[in-house]
């Protein structure tokens, strides 16, 4: 069958719900959307391989390959969105749609919409033409976990030399990032009646001292960790969440508080928690309360390109724009970790993500096709 034009290949990327989250109730599978991209693929004679994630048979990666042999050049995307609620759009949200020179729809900008690019560009090529081999990768669970990036790197099935993840950076190519990490504090005391503080242990209270601690290292790291090429040129650190207690007049039993924090390339999530460890235990030490320090979610490491990287020098060439940071995290550390240089490169601007009325802009839409062709000419024909 015919492969549907750009924006119709759109239309049925963003029809196709895929919402990944670290709540149960809301997560979804990728399967579809991935299946559809794998159609489309092999009736341009990729090779195919769709790869379930382990314990989720609903979602999966995929790897299409054009040629033969290692090298050459990995386009990958994320194929999940965030969660959505239709009420706060004034557009279907599983419906592209045109209007005022842009396309609404969820993930249109994050970034399905980078698919059906990458295939528009992908097509100007034979197989013949290609020296070194075309990849492209769709993942799963990009907005939650991280896994299906996790999970394709250690499986080892990428060859190539070099990957652009299509993120949308406003056509601007990002060449480092800042890392994520997601931590909990809990505290584990012992409840009674409010009017005896010897009833009990006030775990609230503790918490106090553990808050005071936190933000005391955090003014040390950023004393510590700073870097002029990012906007915010220090790590951050965000108290998200507490939660702690039932009544007024019962003694706090337990208190938990989840933080956020951002470092920059350079700081090692591992190190980290090793320095805040000790300094937690001491806040508390003569306390009485159990302390528990557990990560919310696996971490991604920051991410920095190579000095003298090819793919970040050719992005800056065929865009016009020299290389940025960003404070948002990506899947680049995990295709970096395996020996891929890496950029960050899409059409979308991250000031659409994750909001109602997601758009694309239209004027986008050749430009970056055009900066994909370059890409693939540079990297795998030339």
């Amino acid at each position: 069958m015919p492969l549907p034009d750009t924006i119709a290949m759109m239309r049925q990327l963003v029809s196709i719900p895929s919402v990944s989250s670290v709540s149960p109730d809301i997560d979804m599978g990728n399967l579809k959307v991935v299946e559809l991209l794998a159609e489309w693929l092999q009736e341009f004679n990729f090779t195919v391989e769709i790869i379930p994630l382990k314990n989720h048979p609903e979602k999966a990666n995929l790897v299409a390959t054009l040629g033969r042999g290692q090298g050459g050049l990995v386009l990958a995307g994320h194929t999940d969105t965030v969660p959505f609620d239709e009420n706060l759009w004034n557009y279907n949200p599983l419906a592209l749609t045109e209007a005022d020179n842009r396309l609404y729809g969820m993930g249109s900008s994050d970034m399905k919409g980078f698919f059906a690019l990458a295939i528009a560009a992908a097509r100007i090529f034979s197989i013949d033409d290609l020296k070194e081999p075309l990849v492209i990768v769709a993942t799963a669970d990009e907005e939650s976990t991280m896994d299906g990036a996790r999970e394709l790197a250690a499986s080892g099935r990428l060859q190539a030399r070099r990957v652009l993840i299509g993120e949308p950076t406003g056509l601007r190519p990002v060449h480092m990032h800042k890392g994520m990490m997601m931590e909990s504090v809990h505290l584990h005391g012992c409840s009674g009646h409010s009017s005896d503080p010897a009833l009990g242990n006030n775990a609230m209270e503790g918490m106090h001292s553990i808050i005071a601690e936190i933000l005391h290292w955090r003014t040390e790291l950023q004393q510590r960790f700073q870097n002029p090429d990012f906007k915010v040129p220090f790590p951050t650190l965000n108290l998200g969440r507490i939660a702690g207690g039932d009544n007024p007049n019962r003694i706090c039993g337990d208190c938990e508080l989840h933080f956020d924090l951002r470092p920059l390339p350079g700081m090692v999530a591992e190190d980290l928690l090793e320095e805040l460890t000790p300094r937690l235990q001491s806040a508390i030490r003569q306390s009485g309360l159990q302390l528990a320090l557990r990560p919310l979610m696996e971490s991604v490491p920051p991410f920095a390109s190579d000095n003298g990287s090819a793919i970040v020098a050719a992005a800056e060439k065929l865009t016009g724009s020299s290389a940025e940071s960003a404070a948002y995290s990506t899947e680049a550390p995990f295709f970096q970790n395996i020996g891929l240089d890496a950029v960050v490169l899409g059409p979308g601007d991250i000031a659409q993500a994750h909001q109602p009325d997601e758009f694309l802009a239209l004027d986008r839409l050749q430009p970056m096709i055009d900066v994909l062709t370059g890409m693939i000419r540079r990297f795998c024909v030339a």
